[in-house]
């Protein structure tokens, strides 16, 4: 990021301009942050071309022309306005470099990464091109890595089949050696063309070169409408997937559906978003930018609400303000114009140290018990609650006068409610702090944690339970007992399957997905895993337990409890370990084990009352402490830090154990309670439900 200069404006709109991140012939982009905190790319249009209503015009097009993509892939606008005749469009900052820069500090990538980096940008031009739009400009500068994958940015030349496009006099209207040989030629442009610039840049992602290049603009576009693409230095199991994308007659390419199957990346291979050298520079510069804006800005206590808000909130009061559990509710009511809260930080606790956690004396809650929850959410399944959901600053549950609620994870105060929809449904996480849950007459619905806006619909999944979701799709039961999935980029079914009749009964099933996989434990006990691009049944076990037990997935493989603890390949079912005691004897167990949790390189499982560990490379299985009642089958235990929690049965309270401490409980708190329970974790804090109390626990490290 480059210091402002003369002639940079300090404020654009709500956003305070702390740095220059780029400039191009079109404009200048800065780095922007607004009085919530919340940091943006701010495109501002040069001052010598904004005099050009018509290209002004065409400009703020822009932002609107983005806006129609709703696609994870892609940096989404935030605002657009035009001040002092000089138009500008805000979009989400994304922390992390170009794939230009990327392979340019850290060489080619391998063909795993590669088919992931290919996967995702096929299904991002795919949701592009569903709107109607085509990029026209796809090539690495546009690319930016982030950590939950690549993003595509600079809508400026992105336009309808028919549209104008948005370059000035004199300008290439496509960057040399990535756009197609019909836009070099000036003939009509399709979604084709992004196909071939897709080529090129996977060519490049694998090579570091550019597979057509020359010694001067005219020689680049010749080779691109004559020549061949230079593919040599491109890996052989590459090669032939890229080179049809790179075919001259648009009409011979893939489409992007096609690319997104023949490039399915292994299992794992997208991990170079989270690990490695290229992880370490994105998390760098997202502290980069943050630290950027503390030091101009200041990270004390928020400025004062403007009068209008400060009004809104005197109108609010003066009206039937009802305060719920001690914490008031007027706190969400201190909006903006577009009547959302703010989006706010995830703020980790403090973890209790060993020496002051007395053993068997539970703490204080960091807050609560709160009487906010509702008693039985799930109205299909009268022995399980829908389980709170922590996400950023907010814990989403389903709130007792019906819908939603959300409220801060410091202290417990309500921040929004969402009364039209259906917690019943259940509530699962997606990537990028987003949710999805039920709506009226079986919609799914997807909203952003923090803020509560609703990001997108599909009025026809017919939606009776959200089972699992992965970064491309969200799994679910329709109210007729069949096994759907709905596509979180294109917003339409996927696929739907039949389930056999005895998985759907109550409470099942459980589910979870990754790497090309969904599994699912139906109600019968039985292990059903389905292929998640197509819905296809992948592999089956049978008689793993007694009832729907959540499976776990970590990397390449499922672990499942039931009637054994046991690790399969999530690809084929195979059994990976077998786990046996110290003794060598294989660990059955009338009693059964519970749903399995990870920490560290171990599983923890209940096996009946026994609190064990199993390795994850054996799964040689170490007896350790006991609960006192044997856990609520239905309930997964939760770790957070160094604490494992398990509710136990009869809904007897939770138990803590210190799983560095041989898995010693160090307490149970609420032991004189009953019934059903809900819990889950994050930000070292541990969330429960239980007789419409929510509550929030601290934790050991």
């Amino acid at each position: 990021m480059e210091p402002l200069g003369v002639g940079d404006p300090v404020r654009l709109g709500p956003y305070r301009v702390l740095g220059v991140l780029g400039a191009g012939g079109m404009g200048k982009v800065y780095f922007g942050r607004d009085n919530d905190g919340r940091t943006a790319a701010v495109k501002v249009l040069l001052p010598e071309l904004a005099h050009d209503a018509h290209l002004a015009q065409r400009f703020l097009r822009e932002a609107h022309t983005a806006q129609a993509v709703t696609s994870g892939g892609v940096a989404r606008v935030l605002a657009a306005e035009s001040e002092d005749s000089r138009p500008w469009i805000a979009t989400e900052f994304l922390s992390g470099p170009t794939l230009d820069d990327a392979v340019r500090a850290y060489g080619p990538f391998d063909p795993d990464a590669v088919r992931a980096l290919a996967a995702s940008l096929a299904a991002t031009l795919r949701d592009i091109h569903a709107a109607g739009l085509v990029h026209r400009d796809l090539k690495p500068p546009n690319i930016v890595l982030t950590s939950t994958g690549p993003r595509v940015i600079d809508f400026g030349i992105a336009r309808p089949e028919h549209g104008m496009t948005l370059t000035t006099t004199g300008q290439v209207p496509v960057t040399p050696g990535y756009g197609a040989p019909e836009q070099v030629l000036g003939q009509r442009v399709g979604p084709a063309a992004d196909v071939f610039s897709l080529g090129a840049v996977l060519a490049y992602a694998a090579t570091g070169r550019r597979t057509f290049d020359g010694t001067h603009v005219a020689a680049v576009q010749y080779e691109v409408v004559h020549g061949e693409p230079r593919l040599d230095d491109v890996p052989a199991e590459l090669r032939h997937l890229i080179a049809p994308c790179l075919t001259k007659d648009p009409a011979h390419r893939p489409t992007p559906e096609q690319i997104t199957g023949a490039f399915a990346p292994p299992p794992g291979a997208d991990r170079i978003w989270r690990t490695g050298p290229l992880a370490k520079d994105i998390a760098r510069r997202a502290g980069d930018a943050e630290r950027q804006a503390a030091t101009v800005i200041g990270e004390g206590p928020a400025a004062a609400p403007s009068r209008r808000r400060v009004l809104r909130l005197s109108l609010a009061a003066a009206g039937a303000l009802a305060t719920t559990g001690g914490a008031t509710g007027a706190w969400w009511l201190m909006r903006d114009g577009d009547g959302l809260p703010p989006a706010g930080k995830a703020t980790d606790a403090k973890p209790l140290s060993r020496l002051s956690a007395k053993s068997g004396e539970p703490p204080k809650p960091l807050w609560g018990p709160l009487p906010v929850a509702a008693r039985e959410a799930n109205e299909l399944a009268t022995d399980m609650l829908t389980a709170p959901l922590p996400l950023l600053d907010v814990v989403v549950f389903a709130a007792k006068e019906g819908g939603l609620a959300a409220r801060l994870t410091t202290d417990g105060t309500e921040k929004w409610r969402l009364p039209a929809t259906n917690p019943a449904a259940g509530l699962v996480a997606l990537p990028g702090h987003r949710f999805v849950t039920g709506g009226p007459n079986g919609g799914l619905l997807c909203h952003e944690a923090s803020t509560s806006k609703r990001l997108w619909t599909v009025a026809d999944a017919d939606t009776s339970r959200v089972l699992a979701a992965d970064a491309t799709a969200v799994y679910l039961v329709t109210r007729d007992g069949r096994l759907r999935a709905v596509d979180t980029a294109a917003h339409t079914v996927r696929w739907t399957v039949a389930l056999p009749q005895p998985a759907v009964k109550t409470p099942g099933p459980y589910a979870a997905a990754g790497a090309g996989r969904l599994v699912l434990v139906g109600d019968d006990g039985n292990v059903l895993a389905f292929d998640t691009t197509t819905g296809a049944p992948a592999w089956e076990i049978t008689s793993q337990a007694r009832y729907a037990t959540q499976p776990l997935i970590v990397d390449d493989a499922v672990y499942l409890g039931g009637r054994r603890l046991k690790g399969v390949s999530l690809k084929t079912g195979k059994e990976l370990w077998d786990p046996v005691d110290a003794q060598g004897l294989r660990t059955d167990n009338t009693a059964g084990w519970r749903p399995p949790a990870r920490s560290g390189d171990s599983l923890w499982a209940l096996d009946g009352t026994q609190l064990t560990r199993a390795p994850l490379a054996t799964g040689r299985t170490v007896p350790l402490g006991s609960a006192l009642n044997g856990p609520l089958p239905y309930v997964p235990p939760v770790v957070q830090a160094r604490t494992l929690f398990a509710v136990e049965g009869e809904g007897r309270g939770v138990s803590a154990f210190d799983i560095d401490g041989g898995g010693r409980r160090l307490w149970t708190w609420s032991p004189d309670s009953r019934g059903l329970w809900a819990m889950a974790g994050a930000g070292n804090r541990l969330f429960t439900i239980n007789s419409r109390n929510l509550t929030a626990l601290p934790v050991v490290n």
